[in-house]
Protein backbone atom coordinates (compact mmCIF):
# COMPACT_ATOMS: atom_id res chain seq x y z
CA UNK A 1 0.00 0.00 0.00
CA UNK A 2 3.21 2.84 0.66
CA UNK A 3 4.63 1.56 -2.08
CA UNK A 4 1.36 2.44 -4.39
CA UNK A 5 1.33 5.52 -2.34
CA UNK A 6 4.89 6.68 -3.88
CA UNK A 7 4.16 5.87 -6.95
CA UNK A 8 1.21 8.02 -6.94
CA UNK A 9 2.91 10.90 -5.46
CA UNK A 10 5.91 9.92 -8.10
CA UNK A 11 3.75 10.14 -11.04
CA UNK A 12 1.68 13.71 -10.09
CA UNK A 13 5.07 15.15 -9.46
CA UNK A 14 6.16 13.81 -12.68
CA UNK A 15 3.11 15.22 -14.72
CA UNK A 16 3.21 18.53 -13.06
CA UNK A 17 7.02 18.60 -14.22
CA UNK A 18 5.85 18.58 -17.41
CA UNK A 19 2.82 21.03 -17.23
CA UNK A 20 5.16 23.87 -16.88
CA UNK A 21 5.10 25.86 -19.56
CA UNK A 22 7.98 27.14 -21.69
CA UNK A 23 9.76 30.75 -20.62
CA UNK A 24 11.72 32.39 -23.52
CA UNK A 25 13.89 34.68 -22.86
CA UNK A 26 15.49 37.58 -25.78
CA UNK A 27 15.14 39.76 -28.05
CA UNK A 28 17.14 38.94 -31.70
CA UNK A 29 17.45 41.01 -35.24
CA UNK A 30 17.01 38.17 -38.07
CA UNK A 31 16.80 38.26 -41.64
CA UNK A 32 14.33 36.67 -44.22
CA UNK A 33 16.50 34.81 -47.26
CA UNK A 34 14.70 34.98 -50.66
CA UNK A 35 12.74 32.36 -49.80
CA UNK A 36 11.38 33.11 -46.85
CA UNK A 37 13.09 31.13 -44.64
CA UNK A 38 14.57 32.57 -41.10
CA UNK A 39 17.59 31.01 -39.37
CA UNK A 40 17.06 30.51 -35.80
CA UNK A 41 19.44 32.59 -33.63
CA UNK A 42 21.79 29.98 -31.24
CA UNK A 43 20.85 31.56 -28.33
CA UNK A 44 16.96 30.96 -29.23
CA UNK A 45 17.62 27.04 -30.44
CA UNK A 46 19.26 26.47 -26.89
CA UNK A 47 15.60 27.34 -25.57
CA UNK A 48 13.91 25.20 -27.97
CA UNK A 49 15.15 21.32 -27.23
CA UNK A 50 12.18 20.18 -28.20
CA UNK A 51 11.49 22.14 -31.51
CA UNK A 52 13.35 19.43 -33.67
CA UNK A 53 11.26 16.89 -32.43
CA UNK A 54 8.00 17.91 -31.66
CA UNK A 55 7.72 21.42 -33.66
CA UNK A 56 6.64 24.53 -33.62
CA UNK A 57 3.59 26.15 -34.20
CA UNK A 58 3.33 29.71 -36.28
CA UNK A 59 0.05 32.22 -36.38
CA UNK A 60 -0.94 35.53 -36.23
CA UNK A 61 -1.00 38.00 -33.22
CA UNK A 62 -3.38 40.15 -32.50
CA UNK A 63 -1.70 43.26 -33.34
CA UNK A 64 -0.26 42.93 -37.20
CA UNK A 65 2.71 40.55 -36.12
CA UNK A 66 3.25 36.59 -36.00
CA UNK A 67 3.65 34.25 -32.94
CA UNK A 68 5.60 31.22 -32.93
CA UNK A 69 4.85 28.46 -30.29
CA UNK A 70 6.07 25.17 -28.96
CA UNK A 71 4.21 22.57 -30.09
CA UNK A 72 3.32 21.75 -26.41
CA UNK A 73 1.73 25.49 -26.41
CA UNK A 74 -0.17 25.21 -29.05
CA UNK A 75 -1.62 22.38 -27.86
CA UNK A 76 -2.61 23.99 -24.59
CA UNK A 77 -4.13 26.92 -26.25
CA UNK A 78 -6.14 24.38 -28.68
CA UNK A 79 -7.15 22.63 -25.31
CA UNK A 80 -8.46 26.10 -23.96
CA UNK A 81 -10.46 27.24 -27.12
CA UNK A 82 -11.84 23.77 -27.36
CA UNK A 83 -13.67 24.44 -24.45
CA UNK A 84 -15.33 27.95 -24.89
CA UNK A 85 -19.26 27.87 -26.32
CA UNK A 86 -19.01 27.59 -30.19
CA UNK A 87 -22.86 28.59 -30.28
CA UNK A 88 -21.95 31.47 -29.59
CA UNK A 89 -21.46 33.75 -32.87
CA UNK A 90 -18.24 35.50 -31.15
CA UNK A 91 -16.36 32.88 -30.25
CA UNK A 92 -16.76 31.42 -33.28
CA UNK A 93 -15.54 34.35 -34.72
CA UNK A 94 -12.61 34.97 -32.13
CA UNK A 95 -11.35 30.78 -32.85
CA UNK A 96 -11.67 31.35 -36.62
CA UNK A 97 -9.48 34.65 -36.47
CA UNK A 98 -7.42 33.68 -33.78
CA UNK A 99 -6.38 30.42 -35.82
CA UNK A 100 -6.23 31.78 -39.17
CA UNK A 101 -3.09 31.18 -40.94
CA UNK A 102 -1.55 28.47 -38.13
CA UNK A 103 0.74 26.31 -39.08
CA UNK A 104 3.50 23.86 -38.14
CA UNK A 105 7.19 24.50 -38.64
CA UNK A 106 9.91 22.62 -38.74
CA UNK A 107 13.59 23.23 -38.73
CA UNK A 108 15.97 21.93 -41.36
CA UNK A 109 19.48 20.81 -40.89
CA UNK A 110 20.67 24.38 -41.25
CA UNK A 111 18.35 25.59 -38.14
CA UNK A 112 16.39 27.57 -40.17
CA UNK A 113 12.39 27.68 -40.71
CA UNK A 114 10.25 28.49 -43.92
CA UNK A 115 7.67 30.73 -42.64
CA UNK A 116 4.50 30.84 -44.74
CA UNK A 117 4.21 33.61 -47.18
CA UNK A 118 0.28 34.62 -46.47
CA UNK A 119 1.26 35.28 -42.54
CA UNK A 120 4.27 36.98 -43.66
CA UNK A 121 2.02 39.42 -45.80
CA UNK A 122 -0.12 39.92 -43.13
CA UNK A 123 2.33 40.93 -40.97
CA UNK A 124 4.12 43.64 -43.61
CA UNK A 125 7.80 41.30 -42.96
CA UNK A 126 9.67 41.22 -46.03
CA UNK A 127 13.88 41.11 -44.94
CA UNK A 128 14.32 41.97 -41.54
CA UNK A 129 12.92 40.67 -38.67
CA UNK A 130 12.96 40.87 -34.92
CA UNK A 131 12.22 37.94 -32.21
CA UNK A 132 11.02 39.42 -29.37
CA UNK A 133 10.56 36.38 -26.09
CA UNK A 134 7.77 36.46 -24.05
CA UNK A 135 6.96 34.14 -21.62
CA UNK A 136 5.63 31.12 -23.77
CA UNK A 137 5.51 32.54 -27.01
CA UNK A 138 7.70 34.35 -30.10
CA UNK A 139 6.82 37.36 -31.30
CA UNK A 140 7.87 37.92 -34.62
CA UNK A 141 7.97 41.61 -36.07
CA UNK A 142 8.77 43.52 -39.17
CA UNK A 143 12.00 45.06 -38.15
CA UNK A 144 10.65 48.62 -38.74
CA UNK A 145 6.79 47.22 -37.57
CA UNK A 146 9.08 46.57 -33.99
CA UNK A 147 11.18 49.58 -33.75
CA UNK A 148 7.91 52.07 -34.30
CA UNK A 149 5.90 50.46 -31.78
CA UNK A 150 8.45 50.63 -29.25
CA UNK A 151 8.98 54.20 -30.21
CA UNK A 152 5.49 54.87 -28.63
CA UNK A 153 6.54 53.60 -25.28
CA UNK A 154 4.36 55.57 -23.14
CA UNK A 155 6.12 59.02 -21.43
CA UNK A 156 5.76 57.48 -18.16
CA UNK A 157 6.21 54.09 -17.91
CA UNK A 158 6.13 53.88 -14.55
CA UNK A 159 2.31 54.73 -14.67
CA UNK A 160 1.83 52.26 -16.80
CA UNK A 161 3.16 49.96 -14.54
CA UNK A 162 1.59 51.05 -11.77
CA UNK A 163 -1.94 50.60 -13.73
CA UNK A 164 -0.83 47.21 -15.06
CA UNK A 165 0.33 45.48 -12.14
CA UNK A 166 -0.27 48.07 -9.38
CA UNK A 167 -3.19 45.83 -7.68
CA UNK A 168 -0.85 43.46 -5.43
CA UNK A 169 -4.59 41.57 -4.81
CA UNK A 170 -4.24 39.63 -8.31
CA UNK A 171 -0.64 38.61 -8.32
CA UNK A 172 -0.61 35.14 -7.86
CA UNK A 173 3.39 35.37 -6.19
CA UNK A 174 2.41 36.77 -3.22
Amino acid sequence: MLKSGKTNLLLRYQNSQSVTMSNFLGEFDCKLDVKGRMMIPVGLKKQLPEAVSEGLVINRGFEKHLVIYTRKEWDKIVEDLSKLNTYEKKTREFIRYFTRGASELTLDTANRVLLPKPLLEYAGINADVVLSCQFNKIEVWAKDAYDAQLDNEPENFANLAEEVMGNAGRRNDE
